[in-house]
């Protein structure tokens, strides 16, 4: 009898972490299947690749998750509503209490968007003002988790000191062991980035050095997101690409069979 209850107990131990895995896997599905997102969105997961993105940095329901510079929330309509019972998303993009109007503003039409849509009403604001070096989002190692998508080659421009303070802030936010997710337009290794990254690619050399000088360890590379049609070389830089199309209709043909930009998608942990 005692041997057959320590080999049912032994299987529950380890169909927890299964169970568990499975739920979690199952929550993120239902996330990005959610009739609730805005079907432009939707339209562009073949692109994104939201699932497997989110999957390969590891994210859990109950984590306690930071969205730096979330734009128009593509990834927060996913974010929001998953991590909405048991964990939490800090959306690190528009500071309420901004010394500046028009950020004051921004956060305020933010938090609005947020209220109103059920399954984003409980995210947060965070303070996060790059050109202003305010990173003061989250308390010192509160997440789990900080994510950011296609949006290093606008701090670039700031300067090489504002980058390392950047990186720095997202160090202190995480707890140890905690991921840094990065995904980002990739600039080929052979085509030289200029100072401002002004075609809106970067080096993965440079995004990868930067994390390390910070203290992260890179723990895996993922081609998810990778596009070899995109050369990388367009007037007008990756917004001659879908959806933004800055050429207007020159070349929108050849573009549009190109697709999405060539990405980068980094996991870095914090030792």
């Amino acid at each position: 009898m005692k041997k057959l209850f320590l080999a049912a107990a032994l299987a529950c131990g380890m169909a927890g972490p299964a169970l568990a895995n499975t739920m979690a896997d199952d929550a993120l599905k239902a996330a990005i299947a959610s009739p609730a997102r805005a079907p432009a969105n939707v339209a562009r997961d073949v692109h994104r690749h939201p699932y497997e993105t989110l999957a390969f940095f590891g994210i859990k329901p109950t984590m306690t998750v930071v969205e730096l510079s979330p734009g128009g929330g593509w990834y927060t309509e996913i974010l929001g509503p998953y991590l909405r019972d048991n964990g939490k998303l800090i959306a690190a993009g528009a500071t309420p209490g901004s010394a500046n109007e028009n950020i004051r503003k921004g956060a305020a039409r933010l938090q609005e968007k947020l209220n109103a849509n059920p399954g984003t009403d409980k995210v947060q604001l965070g303070a996060f003002e790059p050109s202003n070096n305010v990173f003061n989002y989250a308390p010192k190692g509160s997440a789990d988790m900080v994510l950011t998508f296609r949006n290093i080659h606008n701090w670039i421009g700031n300067g090489d000191d504002s980058v390392k303070a950047l990186f720095a802030s997202v160090y202190d936010a995480l707890k140890p062991g905690g991921v840094f997710g990065v995904e980002e337009h990739r600039l080929p290794a052979s085509k030289t980035q200029d100072a401002k990254a002004s075609t809106g690619y970067v080096h993965e050399a440079y995004v990868i050095k930067m994390a390390e000088r910070a203290g992260f360890k890179l723990a895996a590379k993922s081609e998810v997101n990778a596009n070899p049609k995109d050369s990388a070389d367009h007037p007008g830089g990756v917004w001659a690409l879908p959806p933004t199309y800055t050429n207007k209709d020159v070349d929108r043909a050849k573009y549009q069979a190109i697709g999405e930009s060539d990405r980068m998608t980094l996991k870095f942990v914090k030792p």
